[in-house]
């Protein structure tokens, strides 16, 4: 048996294909085209009202594409969604709510159980990992509202894993935080994709192109490369002007030279 047959192939968990998609026939994302590959960690930036909120809606089975083709996990997304953990941008909750970081938690198995009976042995032991692998199962009798943003936001991703997903994605999962716990957040992340497919979409150019294995940006029509530099092609596409990214403080750009090549 040759090395190449010994080496397996990589499975392509969402694949989307001349996809247009938008409201009331008014198209915001035109002509997407991507796949996202088993093991990917995709990062993808883009300005407000670009399609980033559109694009998660048609991946989560909430938005019908007007046309093209979308697939999760080799199936429809009507069926391959149950694949996906989701980490929303904002919660919204009242402070003064007294529910526990474990019900919270908790509450990614529900999907997972028949109707009117109790969470299992096994449900509390996929909890109890998934608050253990963001560093929270000591913090579980906690109510959620004497958590940090950054401790709720681990208690999100959390719930997220406790679906067993085999691709998580996330919208802005730093918004709400300081740049120290944005950094912290991103390293958790990193941890995650040893085992799970991550797509997220964020603002934080400087995490994206610090922690992500690649990174595309999305404004209407998708420019993504397969790489992680954010290249001035991507962002005068995506943005129609020069960007600037702060990293350690120090204004800078991360924009290598690169031939115009429009990948849709």
């Amino acid at each position: 048996m040759t090395d190449q047959n010994q080496v397996q192939q990589k499975q392509e968990v969402i694949r989307i294909r001349n996809m247009w998609a938008g409201y009331e026939d008014d198209p915001v994302l035109e002509d997407i085209n991507l796949s996202v590959w088993e093991s990917d960690f995709i990062g993808l930036i883009g300005p407000n009202g670009g399609g980033k909120t559109t694009l998660i809606k048609v991946l989560l089975g909430l938005l019908v594409p007007l046309r093209g083709e979308v697939q999760i996990m080799g199936k429809p997304v009507e069926e391959g969604r149950k694949h996906i953990g989701y980490v929303p941008q904002v919660v919204v909750f009242d402070r003064e709510f007294p529910i526990s970081v474990w019900e919270v938690a908790m509450m990614g198995r529900l999907g997972k159980r028949r109707l009117f009976h109790r969470y299992s042995a096994e449900d509390q032991e996929i909890v109890a990992e998934a608050l253990r692998q963001v560093e929270m199962l000591d913090q579980r009798k906690r109510t959620i509202g004497e958590l940090s943003g950054g401790q709720r936001q681990r208690v999100y991703i959390a719930r997220a894993l406790a679906t067993q997903p085999k691709i998580l994605l996330l919208d802005e999962p730093t918004a709400s935080v300081d740049p120290q716990v944005s950094g912290n957040i991103f390293e958790l992340l990193n941890e995650i994709n040893k085992d799970v497919t991550i797509l997220l979409i964020s603002h934080d150019m400087s995490a994206i192109s610090s922690y992500t294995k690649t990174v595309g940006c999305l404004n209407r029509r998708l420019f993504y490369h397969g790489d992680r530099k954010i290249t001035g092609d991507m962002v005068s596409a995506a943005y129609h002007c020069p960007i600037d990214l702060i990293a350690h403080g120090v204004p800078h750009r991360v924009l290598a030279d690169h031939q115009h090549e429009e990948v849709h």
